[in-house]
């Protein structure tokens, strides 16, 4: 297969295989150019890989160690509560934060339809 034809702005050339009847590759191709941008869009919302379940999992050793401390009589029984309540409450924002990215996007994506359609009509 070929490689494709474009040149980096490094102004080196690119050293990936060109897709199937294509000059370029996936990064390069212009017809892809709207894919590549929203992917990176997300990727930037999102915070890189994981972070959200990151600090789920964060979260969820606190709460361990706040019911270990709590047991072994280090912290009083009510400001563990009260703690508790907090952790919770941090889990349940991250939680709503990662349930409504789908729909954000999906207003995105719409709203630049729009844009696309006033342009071009």
């Amino acid at each position: 297969m070929a490689l494709c034809g474009a040149i980096k702005a490094d102004g080196g050339r690119c050293k990936v295989e060109a897709m199937p009847q294509a000059e370029w590759c996936w990064n390069h191709h212009p017809d892809y150019e709207e894919a590549r941008r929203r992917r990176a869009s997300k990727g930037g919302r999102r915070g890189g890989r994981g972070r959200p379940t990151t600090e789920l999992h964060r979260l969820g050793k606190r709460f361990e160690e706040l019911a270990d401390q709590v047991l072994a009589g280090e912290v009083e029984r009510g400001v563990g509560a009260v703690a508790g309540q907090l952790l919770n409450g941090a889990r349940a924002c991250i939680k709503d934060a990662l349930d409504a990215l789908p729909d954000e996007q999906l207003i995105e994506r719409a709203e630049e339809a729009l844009k696309r359609q006033r342009r071009s009509g």
